[in-house]
């Protein structure tokens, strides 16, 4: 589907799509070597597939290369759903520089709670890389509240 140049997002309207429609999770990978599980986090957010031209100006506006993906309808629990399109963040970079920033602290209700044990839970889940556990330890230190855009010094 072609994005519609005109649809232009506000940062707010963003958060609040996400607020109903997103989601602050880890997927779980098996490294085929050593058979060991491993967690990484990721942002989701996922609609149904008459909104992928709404998803898709999601990561245009927060500057993500990320794709869109298209999932058949889910029907295991006898539901009847329609296709729906997904968003999905996993990349460490973008997790550091454009997700964790721009939802830090600006969510309300439940999803600012889930977020926050997002980050809580980074930094005790013995199946997450040191890798991304140093996200748990950016909030923790301050960064993101002292230094909010700490980041963009490192960028080229």
């Amino acid at each position: 589907m072609e994005i519609n140049k005109n649809l232009k997002l506000t940062n707010e309207y963003i958060r609040g799509l996400v607020g109903g429609e997103g989601c602050f999770t880890f997927s779980v990978n098996s490294d085929k070597k050593t058979h060991r599980k491993r967690k990484v986090p990721a942002f989701i957010l996922q609609m149904n597939i008459r909104d992928t031209e709404l998803i898709e100006a999601v990561p245009d506006h927060l500057g993500l290369k990320n794709k869109i993906y298209i999932y058949p309808p889910y029907r295991g629990d006898g539901i009847k759903r329609g296709p729906s399109a997904r968003l999905i963040v996993r990349e460490f970079t973008n997790l550091k520089d454009i997700i964790i920033p721009f939802f830090y602290k600006k969510l309300k209700g439940y999803k600012a709670k889930q977020f926050m044990e997002w980050l809580e839970w980074m930094g005790s889940d013995p199946l997450i890389s040191d890798r991304f556990k140093s996200l748990y330890r950016l909030y923790k230190w301050g960064m993101y509240d002292t230094y909010p855009k700490f980041t963009e010094r490192f960028k080229e």
